[in-house]
Formats: C-alpha cells, sequence, structure tokens
C-alpha cells in the first residue's frame, strides 16, 4: 500500500514540475515576442519596418540624439562633426562616425549594418540611399506647430525604443515649466526680436518661424509680427533693429556652433545697438547654439530652452 502511494506521489510530482516548465516556456516566449514586436511606422518620404527596440541605431539629427541620450538609449553611429559639447561623449571611438550632416559616410553606415537609421531634414534629399542600407526613419519638426509636433516626435521616439513613461514624464515636465514661463510673459509689457549672427551678418525670425516659438509658445510678445517667415531668417541692418528697438534681444551664434572668424558680440554689440533698450537694460540674451542651432527639438535641448527664456524675462 505504501509503495502505491509513493507511486502516485510521485508521479503527481512529476505532472506539476511538466506543467510549471511548460508554463514558464510560454512565458518566456511570450517575453520574447514582446522584445521582438514589428513596428511600421508611416512618415512623410515613406514608411520604415523594423523590430521595437532596434540595437545598432545611427542618428542623423542632434535633437533625437538629444532625446536618445536623456533616455538612456545606445546609439551605434553618429556623425561626429560638430557635435554639440554636452553630447561630446559620442565623439568617443566606441560609436561609428557616419560622416557630417550633410555628407553622410554611408560606406561606414553600410559596414555597421544598422537596425534603423533616424534622419531628419538635413539628410531628406538623401534618403533613398539611406533606405538602400537599413530601414530609415524621417522625423521632422514643423516650427509653425513646434509643440505638438515636438511632443508627437518625442512620443514616436518612445515608441520605438519603449520609453513611452519615461517620455510622458518628461514632457510633463516641460509642459509644466511652459506654463510657468507664459505667466511670466503675460504679466510683461516687454518686447522682443530674435536674431541669428553668422559671420557679421544679422538675420532676424518672429512667429512661427524656426526659433518663433519664443513667441508663439512661451507667449513673449514679438517686437515685430511681420518678420518672413524663413529658414535662415529675414535679413536685417541694425538700423532695423534700432528702429524696432527690442526690450530683450535674443542672440543666437551661428558662428560659435559651426565655426568662423567673427562671433555674435563682437557684431551685435555695434554703436547702434548700444542706443537700444535691450542693450541699455541688460536685456541682450547671448542663447547657447549647442542647444538652439544644432540639437533643438530634443527633451534636453527644449527644456534648457524655455530655461534660458525663463531667465531672461523674469
Amino acid at each position: 500500500m505504501k509503495k502505491w502511494l509513493l507511486a502516485i506521489f510521485a508521479i503527481t510530482v512529476l505532472f506539476v514540475l511538466a506543467a510549471c516548465g511548460a508554463e514558464e516556456e510560454a512565458n518566456e516566449a511570450s517575453v520574447a515576442g514582446a522584445e521582438t514586436e514589428t513596428l511600421t511606422i508611416e512618415h512623410k518620404l515613406g514608411e520604415a519596418t523594423f523590430e521595437q527596440n532596434p540595437e545598432k541605431v545611427v542618428v542623423f539629427d542632434f535633437g533625437v540624439l538629444d532625446t536618445l541620450d536623456a533616455l538612456e538609449v545606445e546609439v551605434a553611429g553618429v556623425p561626429q562633426m560638430l557635435i554639440p559639447e554636452y553630447l561630446e561623449k559620442y565623439n568617443g571611438e566606441e560609436y561609428t562616425n557616419a560622416g557630417s550632416l550633410k555628407e553622410p559616410d554611408f560606406e561606414a553606415i553600410h559596414a555597421l549594418d544598422p537596425d534603423l537609421i533616424i534622419i531628419s531634414a538635413r539628410q531628406a534629399e538623401l534618403y533613398e540611399e539611406f533606405t538602400d542600407i537599413a530601414p530609415t526613419l524621417y522625423v521632422e519638426l514643423d516650427t509653425a506647430n513646434y509643440m505638438e509636433s515636438f511632443e508627437s516626435n518625442m512620443t514616436l521616439l518612445g515608441e520605438v525604443f519603449g520609453k513611452e513613461a519615461e517620455v510622458e514624464e518628461q514632457l510633463a515636465a516641460i509642459d509644466s515649466r511652459i506654463a510657468e514661463v507664459q505667466e511670466l510673459a503675460a504679466a510683461s509689457e516687454e518686447k522682443a526680436l530674435v536674431v541669428l549672427a553668422n559671420e557679421g551678418k544679422v538675420s532676424a525670425y518672429g512667429p512661427a518661424s524656426r526659433f518663433g516659438w519664443i513667441h508663439d509658445v512661451l507667449g513673449v510678445a514679438a517686437v515685430d509680427e511681420s518678420i518672413e517667415v524663413s529658414t535662415h531668417g529675414q535679413s536685417i541692418t541694425f538700423e532695423y533693429i534700432l528702429e524696432r528697438n527690442p526690450d530683450t534681444l535674443f542672440v543666437i551664434d551661428r558662428t560659435a556652433a559651426v565655426g568662423g572668424e567673427i562671433g555674435a558680440k563682437e557684431t551685435i554689440e555695434n554703436e547702434l545697438v548700444k542706443k537700444t533698450n535691450a542693450y541699455q537694460n541688460d536685456g541682450i540674451v547671448y542663447l547657447d547654439p549647442d542647444f538652439w542651432y544644432l540639437s533643438g527639438g530634443g527633451l534636453q535641448s527644449v527644456s534648457q530652452m524655455v530655461e534660458d527664456v525663463a531667465s531672461a524675462i523674469q
């Protein structure tokens, strides 16, 4: 009798272990399936199909690189020319040098055999060449609808890399800070002008332009509502700056970002500009070109840009 009981007990244990093993294998298969979910994302230039959480990623947009850095997502290759100082680590030998923003090293990219390539407007004309190598995702920042476009891009990157919760948290923090800056701007009667200094020349940016979100989103009043919307800004004279007489003059130094001989301060602070309210009331604000010119549209850069404007108007 005892032998029969022992035999039944042994068989029962074997069945339980087998069932547990099958369940564990099913769970592992389920997890593996989740990790290899295939995404198909439509974008302006076409569509990209690839597995979620791609391992080898080449990034050609510094705003995207800024975001992936904030989300602690590893990348394999980047264009190492003109990388912003705060992203300097990506100049390291552990990252493949993919060329420059406008002249990709296709041979190096092909040798890397990436799972995904991410490009933006500067590389749009080369889209087909990228797709010959790997699935290519095109992202674009619509300056006329800055925050909507920015948040859409961030949500997309969160989906691609399984970082939805982290993106949502950081966007909420940015939105909260923007609301505070909007209150500051609404309480101020001062008006501002945004200019780009480039080798002794100056161009202006107004609402709906590349840097117009200072007005459109943050609510800072523009000294001129009719500035031509152009990628390179509206070319202006120093007489124009004096005539408009802004209370705050936001200056972005392109020369500091890409190299050159004539810096923004040397260009801007001449005898005419010194007669403006901005100069006389310490209202000339030199914005960091790493964030404003090279890597705008990233989680870190947008957050810093909001802080820059907040510091200027409070």
